[in-house]
Parts: structure tokens; sequence; C-alpha cells
């Protein structure tokens, strides 16, 4: 059973995309309750994650954090029977059989960021819908919490009406949320699982003033916006993993249509705020000449940086990068002026 099917539909029932409540439920009293034991865990890249995991003494959970931060097997027992059945009940339990006996394993994972739990996919996120959560959440929450910061030292007026397009688990957007309360936050994405991930990570930070949209981009979605956000995926993924393939030219397909998107519905005064990576051919960024474009195309004034120049190099050996050198973390801002119409 896949993540999407954790959070989109319970087992054995026909594949309707029917809500069952009582799994929400049971999923959200087992975040509290993890939250509630003082648990705090920082998710790592999935290379890094194989290599720790991979560690004598690392193939069986010592703790809570090793069950629902490391993704690793674990005897009945070892952490509170309370726990154990809101797992149960929540219908994220698996149980293995080995050589050691019948052993269990949870198929979501719980990670911290700014004081909150997020719920998401598992290690190692390998169904094409996987909720992701990782690094580049954090990266990306950051980029954007930095820019509500510039727009309130600069005196800018707070966002309204808020987009955060391909939300995945919500962190961004939730984020947001916790900090301009008056303000209305779309979290958008075309996957099920996520919305409902997202739902009820907004729950568990206790922020009402989230609404969960299925959209393709913003077309669900009526009227302009005072701050679109996204990470969206951007790698050459194979196996055409929505969370992680970004499609079009080495991956920045999905990208191009977020700035598109953006060009299109930002009001006067709104931004954009695109997280996301490039890769760079014979020390040329295409993502940037491509983006820019658009940008000024709309009458958009933009700014770019690289965030980290030389990120996934792993992925290089992939036969999608045959051409590219390095593959870079890169931030685009795009703001339209107060005065256009």
């Amino acid at each position: 059973m896949t993540m999407a099917d954790v959070l989109t539909r319970p087992a054995r029932q026909p594949e309707t995309g029917t809500r069952d409540e009582k799994t929400d439920e049971a999923l959200l009293a087992l975040a509290r309750a993890v939250r509630d034991s003082g648990y705090r865990f920082t998710t790592v890249t999935p290379t890094t994650h194989a290599r720790v995991n991979a560690r004598p003494g690392n193939g069986l959970a010592r703790s809570l954090r090793d069950v629902l931060g490391w993704s690793r097997p674990f005897r009945e027992g070892l952490i509170p029977a309370e726990l154990t059945d809101l797992m149960r009940r929540a219908d994220v339990l698996d149980r293995m059989e080995g050589p050691e006996g019948g052993l269990l394993k949870a198929r979501i994972r719980l990670s911290s960021l700014d004081d909150e739990l997020f719920l998401h996919a598992a290690y190692p996120p390998l169904a094409a819908d996987s909720v992701f959560f990782g690094p580049d959440t954090m990266r990306f929450a950051e980029a954007v919490l930095t820019h509500l910061e510039e727009r309130a030292r600069t005196g800018q007026p707070s966002p309204r009406r808020v987009a955060d397009i391909g939300c995945g688990s919500g962190a961004a957007g939730i984020l947001v949320a916790k900090r301009v309360p008056e303000a209305e936050v779309n979290l958008v994405d075309i996957n099920p699982a996520a919305l409902r991930a997202a739902e009820i990570n907004a729950r568990l930070a206790g922020v009402e003033n989230v609404r969960p949209v299925h959209s393709d981009m913003l077309s669900g979605l009526e009227g302009s916006f005072d701050l679109i956000v996204s990470n969206p995926p951007f790698m050459v993924d194979a196996g055409g993993r929505a969370y992680r393939h970004g499609g079009g030219p080495l991956g920045a397909g999905l990208s191009l249509r977020v700035v598109e998107a953006a060009a299109e519905r930002l009001a006067p005064g709104g931004s954009l705020v695109l997280f996301t990576g490039s890769a760079i051919v014979e020390g040329e960024d295409g993502f940037r000449t491509e983006a820019s474009g658009i940008c000024a195309d709309a009458g958009l004034d933009w700014s770019y940086r690289e965030f980290d120049p030389d990120e996934y190099g792993e992925e290089l050996d992939d036969p999608g990068y045959a051409a590219a050198e390095r593959i870079a973390l890169v931030i685009l801002t795009a703001t339209r002026r107060a005065e256009a119409r």
C-alpha cells in the first residue's frame, strides 16, 4: 500500500476517492500524541538516509525517532501501546515477516519545521504520488519566510490572498498562514494524497485560514493573488514520480508553468517566490533564460539567485542529465508593480 492509499482512502475500499473521517482523526491523534511526547526529527536527503540506515546496528528501531523519523522496522512493545494502537486505527502500520520474527513498520513519517510537525511519506518514497518532505522543503520555507519579512521591513502590505502551488505536505503555505492569520491561503496540488496530508498538517498546526484545493496549477481557482509560492518537482525522473519529475527540458517544465501562471494571476504588488532546481549546461542556465523572458514579457520585476550552486551531484549519472555539468538550487522572485493594471 502506498502513501496515497494511506492518505486518500481506507484500506479495502474501492478507488472512489472517498475520505475516511475516522482514519483522518486517528492520524491527527497520532501526530498530536507524538508531538506531545517531545519528539523532534530533521528529515535528511534520501542519500543520507540510506547511508545512516545502512550502518551496523541501525537495521531495527530503538526509539520513536527511529520508527517515525528513520522509517526503521520495530518490535511490538518498543513504543507506547497507545501510539501503536493509533497507527493501527489510522491504517499506517505494516507487519513484516523475517528471520527475526514479526516486525512492524510505519508507512508515514513526522518531521520538524518551525516548531511544528509535518506528516509525510515514509522512507523510501517510491510511490508515484508519495507526499514528499525533505531538506528542500526547509530551504523553500526559509525563502518564503524571508520574503514575508522583507515585505514587512519595506512597508508593503501583508498578502491577503496566497497560493502554494504543488503544496505537497503544505509546509510553506501553513507557515505563511501562521504568520498572516488574516490571509486566505490556498494549498494547491493535483495529488489527493498531498492534499489530505496538508489538511491534517494544517489542523495539527492549529491554522484555520487554509484551504486545500485540487487543481492543476491555478486552473481550479479564480481571481488574482498577492503571493504565490512554489517548490515544484524539478528532477529528471525516469519513473515519472509526481513529487519528483519536473518534465520539460532537463526537468524545468513544471517550474516554467508556475512562472507562466504567476505572470497571469499576480495582483498589483503581488509576488512569486519560486524555489526550484536548474540543470546547468556548458555554463548556461536555460531555466533562468526562459523564466526571465516570461517575466519580462509580463512586465514583472524579477530577481534570481543560486541558493546552492551544486546539489544532487549523484543524479548526474542519470542519462537524462548527460549534458548537464551541475544542478543548482535557485530562487526566482517576481513582482508585479503596484501601479500595474
